[in-house]
């Protein structure tokens, strides 16, 4: 599912709100970083992960690698990466404009 713009701007306005969820630091993305994201991600479909400047990996990298297990990018803002994936088994679901 590819986001519109209109898509994009709803979650990021949902998104001001929350804190990050998980701090990416010199370790990058461990594989139990990875199952924690996805996890917390699956529950919740929104999420803000913070990354560290001691980070070995630069936002765009990670932003590439959280892609790859169709987590989407929702925005690089700062220090934060902003991370949307629809769950529909969830009844209570984000309901994104059309």
């Amino acid at each position: 599912m590819i986001l519109t713009g209109k898509q994009k701007s709803y979650l990021r306005g949902l998104a001001q709100t929350i804190r990050p969820m998980f701090q990416i630091g010199k370790d990058g993305l461990t594989p139990e970083v990875i199952t924690a994201i996805q996890n917390y991600i699956t529950k919740n479909e929104l999420g803000k992960i913070s990354v560290l400047d001691t980070c070995s990996d630069t936002k765009e990298e990670l932003a590439e690698k959280i892609a790859a297990l169709n987590i989407q990018v929702v925005q690089i803002i700062g220090n934060n990466l902003v991370l949307f994936k629809r769950n529909h088994k969830l009844e209570d679901g984000i309901k994104l404009p059309r």
